[in-house]
């Protein structure tokens, strides 16, 4: 009856630090099924540390701890009983283990080396002892300035990478647990950490300058070992430590890494005290899943190109590493090179990599051939290699991509009867794997890959449906808190190596919109509390900048990057959207978001304050962007979705702004113009607003610009520009062309919320709305989102004169449901749901749209007599063979009371060809 216990959001953790919160699901065995009562025990060492009682509450999601206090180190038992409304007891028991608890719980010093600078050669730092028992348990903590791999008697003690991740050194940095029982021998032992620059001081940024954040990589690190007789081995780093080089003799994250086998280990002397350990933060345990390898692929294809490289093709773009079992070479040397696609010509492509050079190097002798191995402290973004050094008839048995990102839990699936949407989901899934790789990065494989918050903001609701985000946004966004300043506001990256620049629209929003919907997804009213003070810094950070007018309309602004409504010719990539415009948009929806969040908090006084200042905002908006009949200054597409999306206009001009909208979207033959702002807007806006079938035909488009453009281009993941191939195979010579750049990914909402239909109507899905829209192109949709309660589904098939909806609502919540084509709201519980009814609506797609020439439509026996029939004489005006290749499209908006005709002739070939076929 109960499942799925997680403690903290994870399975039986270890080293864990925070006051645990305990949430289970229950079963879906029937309907209107709830909770009535639980019970929640905890026990360390067979003594009872918290015994709840028989709580009568339906709360099943993140119950806080509140038992004696916990101590470090140490093993808790929890048990849950769950009593429901049918009478049903059901029960599931789990665990977990404190950390430190505490920093002056630690017990290791820490310490660094005494290679040159110059010296790129990794250190090994070594520690070797006696178990002079029997151990029960033994653990080892640890943490690194730069990015650090622990080995025990030689083998690697966990199955994470890039550890300790990327935080903001100067404020915190996290510590990992390793459970090494296994791995410990009965006398002998030997801990080898290898430490590389990692984040802390490898070269990063736009100067791919190194040491942003200290010249020497560092270590901290303490072992615990419990023997069977209860007695403890404790010890830490300190200067009794020895330091080695090994086989790692360079490793950078843009650059890759160069392992020489036959250089073997080698003294470099003893361990030093770390002087620069002030300017490091407080430790704090892992926060979010660590990076691991998540998915493996075995070459798809073998390419000999022209240019007579050797080329393996995996078959999707990802973030990750080459595992490689060393094959012959004559020199003893083999060079892997990484690369997201082959240029027109199909030679190996790499230019868009800018000055990162991605490439593995492995010196070897005989002795090694046929042994796997893999880079340790880099990663790269790419779908092909490039191998040098084995000959052309290297086989592809020698090498296996290993797809890496934040082990996050799979929360959503979407799928369709059109291949071009699966492909679509797949690229979008891909793309966040792809760039939620400790930090929500922009992209992997260039010399860049840092925390974007604008990306991070236009994506997150999409990525909370493919995967469970709750973790590794909150441990992203306690840096933004930390390095957020009254003085310029929310950085545009985090970790912020950028230095003070001051807060710019939409990138500093994601202070607010982040935590907000992530309070919506998981209904985490603790993680909205904390977050809550860097959310009113910084609308009040926008406060401060605020003109006489109460707008903000200074300093430099994003506008909507990368929108294509710019002038022709013009390099500019902030779009055409008025700039302040965007900014007080976004403004206003900050305000709002803090106005709301203060009444989920019970902060009476602040809701009042933000709502007065949201009130005034969107006045003051209305005064400088509104006509006093209802145009906008920025009448793009951009301009009319955030003032309709973010309700930001008078309701008396929502129509004339909707149809400007409408309008806009025509004149370009209902294609999107829209950039990073607007796009994640724009088909949640018309569906919102009764155009959905404007939003279907723009999500459809197969040609630039547009989703499908990319997917039959051959993409397996999101491009940063919506042309970031060109027609003719070309590449963008912007400069800036990642291949896998997930913010474009936040159509995805779109699907799930309307093509599905699943929607959260209270945080953390306690209440459901299941509203799917027909969608046409898609005669088949299925989705699913494993909420904190449970699966909720929705399905729906329309064909052959029917539709058929199949959904799923778990138990302990409730759900307001409205069938396609229905007025009627279900409002029901827990349970399996069927519907089955008549309709006459197909969703097939049509082979004559708006999109259709005149003269195409004219071709046609039927066409040509309808148009005659309902405009006499309109085939014979000498000027009508202008419009034959023009599109109805562009007629409409020349002639826009004609669509009733236009619509008639295309409505009526259709029909004809599906008869017909």
């Amino acid at each position: 009856m109960v499942y799925d216990l997680t403690i903290e959001y994870r399975n039986n953790p270890v080293g864990l630090d925070e006051r645990p919160r305990f949430s289970w699901k229950i079963e879906n065995t029937g309907q209107d099924i709830i909770q009535t009562d639980y019970q929640i025990l905890v026990i360390s060492g067979g003594r009872m540390m918290w015994d709840s009682g028989r709580v009568k509450s339906s709360q099943s999601v993140l119950v806080p701890y509140r038992g004696e206090a916990l101590k470090p180190f140490t093993e808790y038992q929890v048990q849950v009983n769950v009593w429901n409304n049918y009478g049903r007891f059901g029960q599931m028991s789990g665990c977990f283990e404190t950390g430190i608890i505490g920093e002056e719980n630690w017990n290791g010093e820490w310490i660094t080396h005494t290679l040159q600078a110059e010296e790129t050669a990794c250190p090994i730092f070594v520690k070797r002892f006696k178990a002079e028992k029997p151990v029960k348990k033994a653990r080892l903590y640890a943490t690194a300035c730069g990015v650090y791999e622990v080995c025990v008697n030689g083998e690697k003690a966990g199955d994470q990478f890039m550890a300790p991740g990327w935080t903001s050194y100067h404020n915190r940095i996290q510590y990992q647990t390793y459970d090494i029982t296994e791995l410990l021998g009965p006398s002998e032992n030997e801990i080898s950490i290898k430490v590389g620059n990692g984040w802390y001081r490898g070269e990063l940024g736009f100067d791919v300058r190194p040491d942003h954040y200290g010249n020497r990589t560092a270590l901290t690190a303490m072992v615990r070992v419990e023997y069977e007789d209860g007695e403890v081995l404790k010890f830490g780093t300190d200067t009794g430590w020895e330091v080695e080089t090994g086989e790692i003799q360079f490793s950078e994250i843009y650059h890759g890494e160069t392992q020489d086998f036959t250089a073997g280990r080698t003294q470099a002397g003893q361990a030093v005290l770390f002087e620069e350990k002030n300017r490091i933060g407080h430790i704090t345990a892992q926060e979010s899943e660590p990076v691991r390898v998540t998915k493996r692929f075995e070459v798809k294809e073998k390419i000999v190109t022209p240019k007579g490289e050797v080329v393996f093709d995996f078959g999707q773009n990802m973030a990750g590493l080459v595992e490689v079992r060393l094959p012959e070479t004559e020199s003893g040397k083999l060079v892997i090179r990484h690369a997201e696609t082959l240029d027109k010509d199909g030679n190996f492509y790499t230019e868009n990599l800018r000055t990162a050079r991605c490439t593995d190097t492995y010196i070897y002798g005989s002795d090694q051939v046929g042994m796997a191995v893999m880079p340790h402290f880099t990663f790269h973004g790419f779908r092909y290699i490039c191998v040098e050094g084995a000959g052309t008839e290297v086989g592809a048995e020698y090498f296996t991509a290993c797809a890496m990102c934040t082990d996050m839990p799979q929360t959503g699936k979407f799928s369709t009867d059109n291949d071009l949407v699966n492909q679509l989901q797949s690229n979008i899934q891909w793309g966040q794997r792809g760039n939620f790789l400790d930090i929500p990065t922009d992209c992997p494989q260039r010399d860049e890959r840092l925390g974007w918050t604008g990306d991070a903001q236009v994506f997150c609701g999409t990525a909370s449906y493919n995967f469970n985000t709750a973790l590794f946004f909150r441990k992203w966004l306690r840096d933004m808190a930390a390095e957020t300043t009254d003085e310029c506001g929310v950085p545009h990256v985090v970790p912020n190596i950028l230095g003070d620049q001051a807060g710019a629209a939409a990138w500093s929003d994601a202070a607010t919109i982040i935590p907000w919907t992530l309070y919506q997804v998981y209904g985490d009213r603790d993680m909205l509390k904390e977050q809550y003070p860097m959310m009113k810094q910084w609308v009040n950070y926008i406060h401060s900048k605020a003109s006489d007018n109460g707008l903000w309309q200074n300093g430099f602004q994003y506008g909507d990057w990368l929108a294509l409504d710019i002038e022709s010719g013009s390099t500019d990539r902030t779009g055409g959207t008025d700039k302040y415009l965007v900014a007080n948009a976004y403004y206003a929806y900050s305000a709002r978001i803090v106005r709301d969040a203060a009444r989920a908090l019970e902060y009476k006084e602040d809701e009042k304050t933000y709502g007065d200042l949201y009130e005034e905002i969107v006045t003051a908006i209305n005064r400088e962007f509104v006509t006093a009949g209802g145009r906008l200054v920025s009448e793009t597409q951009t301009a009319c979705v955030l003032m309709l999306y973010f309700d930001l206009v008078k309701p008396e001009f929502r129509e004339r702004i909707l149809h400007i909208l409408e309008t806009n979207i025509g004149a370009h033959h209902n294609h999107l113009t829209t950039g990073f702002v607007g796009t994640p807007y724009l088909c949640h806006c018309l569906s919102e607003n009764g155009l959905h079938d404007l939003a279907d035909e723009i999500f459809m488009k197969e040609d630039f610009p547009g989703w499908f453009y990319a997917v039959k281009k051959g993409a397996t993941t999101i491009w940063e520009r919506w042309n970031s191939v060109l027609p003719d195979g070309d590449f963008d010579k912007s400069g800036m062309n990642s291949l896998n750049h997930y913010a474009y990914g936040s159509i995805g909402s779109w699907l799930y919320e309307k093509a599905a239909g699943i929607r959260c109507a209270e945080p953390g899905y306690r209440k459901i709305r299941i509203q799917p829209i027909l969608t046409k192109g898609m005669t088949e949709v299925s989705a699913s989102f494993e909420s904190m309660y449970g699966t909720i589904r929705s399905s729906w098939t329309c064909r052959e004169g029917k539709i058929c909806v199949d959904v799923e609502i778990p138990a302990n919540t409730t759900a307001v449901i409205c069938l396609p084509e229905k007025e009627e709201e279900i409002e029901t519980g827990s349970g399996r749901y069927h519907y089955e009814y008549e309709t006459v609506t197909s969703l097939e797609l049509e082979k004559y749209t708006v999109e259709s020439t005149f003269g195409e439509l004219v071709a046609e026996d039927l066409g040509r007599q309808m148009f005659e029939q309902m405009a006499p004489g309109i085939l014979d005006s000498p000027m009508i063979k202008f419009a034959y290749g023009m599109t109805i499209s562009e007629l409409l908006v020349q002639a826009p009371d004609a669509k009733p005709m236009y619509m008639a002739v295309i409505g009526a070939l259709n029909e004809k060809y599906r008869n017909e076929n």
